[in-house]
């Protein structure tokens, strides 16, 4: 009865907004930034090495980690310099060629938006300038990591708010680098803005659309990282980025899945989800995602609170934590079970 009642409520919202907010919503909806990364074609077509180049579009992971182990270090170089973009980008290309890719191209915009990304020192694992920019950042020594963890953000999140000094731990970079520093020597997170997010509150935000393409990009993004070698992550998923997750979820090889302040999963329960790994939720009762329907309707709203008993997952406490972006904030219980978690503790 009780879900019932809230799929009424549910309906009757989603009318509403689709009735009387049309012309706001459609004032923010964005188009997903998908497909190979810039300066595609101009790899495609490059005979400098004498062989034919991996399709950024068409090619795994996989075949693309092989491409690179054949070559020689001269020859490694001499794709960086000359496809930054591509290879900053490619997914499987090995860990410090990306890093140094991404430096090459960020030190060449000319976008104050990216500057703090060029600073020296940083190791920037994916750097897309298309439509409001996407970024992934690597806190700690990646290669040598023993837990790999990937935090990936929900709304209103892009290369220019990648890291903002105002609400610091409802950005990517502030969740990870709270995280990494709570966890230390031995693991490594990686902040990953690698998809197009809803803007504000309008339809983007309570459909899947956005979501949908962005599990495509996660489930690349961490067969890359399986090509590589790296070590099976454990995924921490806010918000809007929940729903990624979600979808994402049965492809991305994942220790342990934890979302925090989460409108839900596009499934009904853990088992909906068609994944090995272990389940986790957090919701602070002052989170005001917690006055959202959570049901699906006609392809709005996405379903089951996964912070609900009848949902499955594991519950992390969050008694402490502030507000919708408090998660990570240091000192809080939620922030301690995450790093439990991350370092396999609570496994």
């Amino acid at each position: 009865m009780r879900r019932f009642a809230r799929t009424l409520t549910a309906f009757a919202l989603a009318t509403t907004v689709v009735a009387g907010t049309a012309g706001w919503a459609s004032g923010t909806t964005q188009r997903a930034v998908t497909g190979p990364p810039p300066g595609s074609a101009a790899w495609r077509a490059d005979g400098v090495l004498g062989r034919e180049l991996p399709d950024p579009g068409r090619a795994r992971p996989a075949r693309v980690q092989n491409f690179f182990r054949g070559l020689t270090a001269a020859e490694q170089r001499k794709l960086v310099e000359r496809h930054p973009s591509v290879v900053g980008n490619l997914d499987g290309a090995p860990l410090e060629l990306r890093y140094r890719a991404n430096a090459r191209a960020l030190q060449a915009s000319q976008d104050p938006r990216y500057a703090g990304l060029a600073r020296p020192g940083r190791q920037i694992l994916a750097f897309d300038p298309r439509g409001r920019g996407q970024v992934a950042e690597v806190f700690g020594d990646l290669r040598s990591a023993r837990h790999v963890s990937v935090v990936v953000p929900g709304s209103d999140i892009d290369a220019g708010t990648f890291d903002r000094r105002d609400d610091v731990y409802g950005t990517p970079a502030g969740m990870a680098k709270s995280l990494y520093a709570e966890t230390g020597q031995g693991n490594a997170v990686i902040a990953w803005a690698g998809y197009t997010t809803p803007v504000g509150l309008g339809l983007d935000a309570a459909t899947g659309g956005l979501a949908e393409a962005g599990a495509g990009r996660l489930t690349r993004f961490t067969a890359g990282l399986a090509a590589d070698g790296l070590p099976a992550p454990s995924v921490f998923c806010h918000s809007y980025g929940s729903v990624v997750c979600g979808l994402a979820a049965s492809g991305i090889g994942a220790t342990d899945l934890v979302v925090l302040g989460s409108p839900g999963m596009r499934a009904d329960d853990v088992a909906g989800l068609r994944t090995g790994a272990r389940v986790w939720a957090a919701k602070d009762d002052t989170d005001w995602i917690d006055d959202v329907p959570h049901v699906e309707v006609a392809g709005l709203g996405h379903g089951t609170d996964p912070a609900d008993e009848e949902f499955g997952a594991r519950r992390v406490p969050a008694e402490d934590a502030e507000g919708h972006t408090g998660y990570f904030a240091p000192g809080t219980d939620s922030l301690r079970a995450f790093a439990a978690i991350a370092e396999g503790v609570s496994r």
